[in-house]
C-alpha cells in the first residue's frame, strides 16, 4: 500500500498540471484513501482497485491506466474525459495480505497469508442499502459516485484460481470479442462459466450481465451479491459500471466447453468433498477456537471463517444430484469448463478456510489443539490438486495488470461510444468457443511489460 500511494504521488509530481492526488476518505484503521484523478475533462470515469483485499492486480492496474491516460490526449483532455483512479477501496485488508505479495508466488505461500474479510466488511457490497452503509470505505465510495457521476466505473478484481472475466450493469456490444483478442495475445485463459455468474446471463463467451440486486438471505448474498451493491449505486446516473477480473493463476480447462462423459458422478465427487472437508475444518475449528480467539486480529480472521463453514454445505447441496431436489434452481448445462469451475470453487472454500484458520493458531502463538501440522498438510494436499490436477500454472504480476488495464480500455472505449470493431456475438447467446491459449508460455515477470494499444 505504500508503495502503491509512493509512486501515484512521484506520477503527480511529474505531471503536475495534468494529474492530482487527493485524500478522499480515511478507512476503518485510519488509512488515507487516494484518488488519483488524470485529465481535466467534463465527463469522468471511476476505476475502483482493490475492492477484495485479496485481490492486489488492480493497483498496478490503476498505475498502467494513468500513465496511459498521460501519454495519449485522445483517452483524456482531448475526449473531455478525468480519469479517477481510487488507489484502494480495502487498504487495511489489502495490508493484511502483505504477507504473500513479495513472493515467492506459490499457492501454499499464498493460502497460508491470505486473507479477505466476512461478507459484512466488504466495502462493495450494500446488505442494508446505500442509507445504511456502515463502514468509512464504502461510504467514501459512495460519496465519489454522488459527486462525479462517473459516465463509466470499473470494479478491479482478481481470480486467484481460473480465468479472467466481465461482468457488466448495461450490454457493451463488442466487447466479448475484444476481451477474446487481449486474451489470446496475452496467454490469459478465458473463465467461460465462472462460478460468480452460475445463473446471470450471458452476452458473449466470458462476458456476463449482472441482474438488479434482489433481496435474499446471508448465504446467498455472499455466493451471489444478491444484496445492493456500489456497482449498481451509480445505475441513476446512467453509468455503465464493468467488473474486470484478472487472474493470478490460470487453469485452461476454464475455457474448455467440451462435454464430460459422467457429469453427474464429477458434482457427487465436488459436493462430498466440499462436504467433508467443511466437516474436518469445523473440527479444526472448535479444537482451537478458544485458544485463538485472544489473538492478534482474531477476530476480523474468524469472521471469513465462519462465512466459509456457512456457505458451503448449502453449495455442496446445491451441486449434489442426489440432494438437489425439483423446487431448487437447477444447474445449468455442465461441460468441462463448468465442472472445472465449481470443483475450484469448492476446493478454494475450503483451502481459503484452511489458511485463515494456520494464521489464526500461528499468531496466538500456541496450539494446544495441535492443528497447525494438520492444517500444513490439508493446504500442502489442496494446493497439489490445483497444481497437478487442474494445472494452475502463475501469471507475471505484469501480464496479469497488461491483461487488465487492455480490458478496461476496451470497455471504456465502447462505453464512452469511441470507434469498435464488429462481429460481436449475437445478444443472449454465449457460443462455445476457444480462446487461441499459448502453451509453454514465457514467464514474462523479468520482461518489459507489453506496450499497450487500444483495441
Amino acid at each position: 500500500m505504500d508503495d502503491l500511494s509512493a509512486r501515484a504521488a512521484a506520477l503527480v509530481a511529474r505531471h503536475p498540471h495534468r494529474a492530482r492526488l487527493r485524500r478522499v476518505g480515511t478507512s476503518r484503521a485510519g488509512t488515507p484513501m487516494w484518488l488519483l484523478s488524470v485529465g481535466r475533462g467534463s465527463r469522468h470515469t471511476l476505476i475502483v482497485a482493490g475492492p477484495h483485499a485479496n485481490e492486489p492486480v488492480g493497483g498496478a492496474t490503476v498505475l498502467r491506466l494513468a500513465e496511459r491516460a498521460l501519454a495519449d490526449p485522445r483517452l483524456s483532455d482531448a475526449a473531455d474525459i478525468t480519469w479517477n483512479l481510487l488507489l484502494s477501496l480495502d487498504p487495511d485488508g489489502s495490508r493484511r495480505n502483505e504477507g504473500w505479495l513479495s513472493g515467492p508466488y506459490t499457492l501454499g505461500h499464498h493460502f497460508r497469508h491470505f486473507f479477505r474479510p466476512g461478507f459484512l466488511e466488504q466495502p462493495e457490497w450494500l446488505p442494508d442499502g446505500a442509507a445504511g452503509a456502515a463502514l468509512p470505505e464504502t461510504r467514501t465510495l459512495l460519496g465519489l459516485q454522488d459527486e462525479l457521476r462517473p459516465f463509466f466505473q470499473c470494479s478491479l478484481h482478481g481470480v486467484d484460481i481460473g480465468g479472467g472475466f466481465v461482468e457488466l450493469t448495461r450490454e457493451l456490444p463488442g466487447i466479448a470479442e475484444r476481451v477474446a483478442r487481449i486474451a489470446a495475445r496475452l496467454g490469459i485463459p478465458r473463465e467461460l462459466r465462472p462460478y460468480d455468474t452460475l445463473y446471470w446471463p450471458c452476452l458473449g463467451p466470458a462476458v456476463y450481465r449482472i441482474p438488479p440486486p434482489r433481496r435474499g438471505d446471508l448465504a446467498a448474498a455472499i455466493t451471489e451479491a444478491a444484496v445492493e451493491s456500489t456497482w449498481f449505486h451509480p445505475h441513476r446516473y446512467g453509468t455503465v459500471t464493468a467488473v474486470v477480473e484478472a487472474p493470478m493463476w490460470g487453469v485452461t480447462a476454464v475455457e474448455d466447453v467440451s462435454p464430460t462423459p459422467d457429469a453427474d458422478a464429477v458434482l457427487r465427487t465436488v459436493s462430498r468433498a466440499l462436504r467433508r472437508d467443511t466437516r474436518l475444518l469445523e473440527g479444526i475449528l472448535a479444537r482451537v477456537r478458544r485458544s485463538v480467539s485472544g489473538g492478534p486480529d482474531a477476530a476480523r480472521l474468524l469472521a471469513p471463517v465462519d462465512d466459509y463453514l456457512l456457505v458451503g454445505p448449502g453449495l455442496a447441496d446445491s451441486w449434489d444430484p442426489d440432494v438437489h431436489d425439483g423446487a431448487a434452481r437447477p444447474l445449468p448445462p455442465l461441460d468441462t469448463a463448468r465442472l472445472t469451475t465449481l470443483a475450484i470453487s469448492g476446493r478454494r472454500v475450503a483451502l481459503r478456510t484452511a489458511g485463515l484458520l494456520h494464521q489464526l493458531v500461528t499468531r496466538a502463538g500456541r496450539d494446544p489443539g495441535d492443528a497447525l501440522p494438520e492444517l500444513d498438510r490439508l493446504i500442502d494436499e489442496w494446493c497439489a490438486e490445483y497444481r497437478d490436477g487442474y494445472g494452475a500454472r502463475w501469471i507475471p504480476v505484469a501480464r496479469q495488470a497488461e491483461y487488465q488495464a487492455h480490458v478496461v480500455l476496451a470497455a471504456f472505449d465502447l462505453a464512452a461510444g469511441r470507434p469498435r470493431t464488429s462481429g460481436s456475438a449475437p445478444h443472449g447467446t454465449c457460443p462455445d468457443v476457444h480462446a487461441d491459449s499459448r502453451s509453454g508460455e514465457p514467464d514474462w515477470s523479468s520482461e518489459p511489460a507489453v506496450p499497450m494499444h487500444r483495441e
